[in-house]
């Protein structure tokens, strides 16, 4: 039998051979009285690079399963893989690989954002040296630099997010679970993160949850949308939007327009808007008709925000407050 230290070393040497895959089979999660979490979620992503785009309306499940991936949270049944190592039975080495942003994470008030990745840093292994290396570099690069020694307490909602995002970046870790990381960030600091993501994905894997469609249509190379715990859709964005069917989606603000029948499918919500996904053609023929009437209305090709409340039939910006029904033109 070969030594402990030598089997552990011809395991590592065979998980690296291994495809960089995440792996979910039959991942489900139940609560103490109340509805199931999760419902036997399975599905198989490319773990080696990129952003891998979790989106679903509030309740739909979206921290549950992050936090599982992410060790924290043990599965009621299923199992599930990151690069060969599973998430109960080899907890310990793939928190090494790993760092996490909780949706629930603060700034400690009393410490500065130079101080907040330093000791993150120092928590992780680093030495003296390259946490602060490290903690100066991401600052820089996320714009941060005049804030460094300001306490916390001090900083605006948005800049204290953008430290615990620079705390994980700066880790340089193999994967990276980011749940929710621009919530409270103004327009222009979405973007500089956008930005910083984009390069961190060329050589890590980004496991993003976002209630924000654009940002995750504008980051993820692949997207799952998720809802009341179970997978609804996944794919690329080309993927998504065959899977639809259509190219266009007329969006019409009059509730008592009435169009003539139409090839496409129509979501009515309870606000009178009607969302209707058609081809070119019969949304060029549509935008004819609605300008005649004077009726109000947008045309656009299809974004992820449509592909969302097509599938799901309600917008992710109302909650679970939207009733709304379908039906053929």
């Amino acid at each position: 039998m070969a030594p402990p230290r030598k089997r552990t070393i011809c395991m590592q040497m065979l998980r690296d051979q291994m495809p960089k895959e995440l792996i979910c089979k039959n991942l489900t999660k139940k609560y103490a009285g109340t509805p199931t979490a999760l419902d036997h979620v399975s599905f198989t992503t490319s773990s080696s690079k990129g952003i891998f785009a979790l989106i679903g309306r509030n309740g739909a499940g979206k921290t549950t399963l992050t936090r599982i991936l992410a060790t924290e949270l043990a599965p009621s049944s299923g199992t599930a893989s990151i690069n060969g190592l599973d998430i109960l039975d080899d907890t310990n080495e793939l928190r090494e690989r790993m760092a996490i942003l909780p949706q629930e994470s603060r700034a400690v008030a009393w410490l500065t954002p130079r101080q907040t990745i330093y000791s993150y840093l120092l928590y992780r292994g680093f030495d003296r040296a390259e946490s602060a290396k490290r903690a100066k570099n991401m600052l820089e690069r996320l714009g941060m630099s005049k804030y460094s020694d300001t306490l916390n307490r001090y900083l605006s909602g948005g800049l204290k997010r953008k430290t615990m995002i620079a705390a994980i970046l700066s880790s340089d870790a193999d994967i990276l679970f980011v749940d929710e990381p621009t919530t409270g960030l103004d327009p222009l600091s979405r973007a500089e993160l956008w930005d910083v993501l984009k390069e961190f994905k060329k050589d890590h894997f980004i496991f993003l949850t976002t209630h924000y469609l654009e940002e995750a249509e504008m980051l993820a190379d692949k997207l799952c949308i998720l809802e009341k715990g179970k997978t609804v859709a996944m794919g690329d964005i080309d993927m998504l939007r065959n899977k639809m069917g259509y190219q266009y989606s007329v969006s019409i603000f009059d509730k008592n327009a009435k169009v003539k029948p139409l090839v496409g499918k129509t979501v009515t919500g309870h606000n009178g808007k009607k969302q209707i996904f058609t081809t070119r053609d019969e949304a060029n023929r549509l935008a004819k008709d609605l300008i005649e009437k004077e009726k109000k209305f947008s045309i656009n090709p299809v974004s992820l925000d449509d592909i969302f409340f097509y599938l799901v039939k309600k917008p992710i910006s109302e909650g679970d407050e939207e009733k709304g029904d379908d039906y053929d033109y």
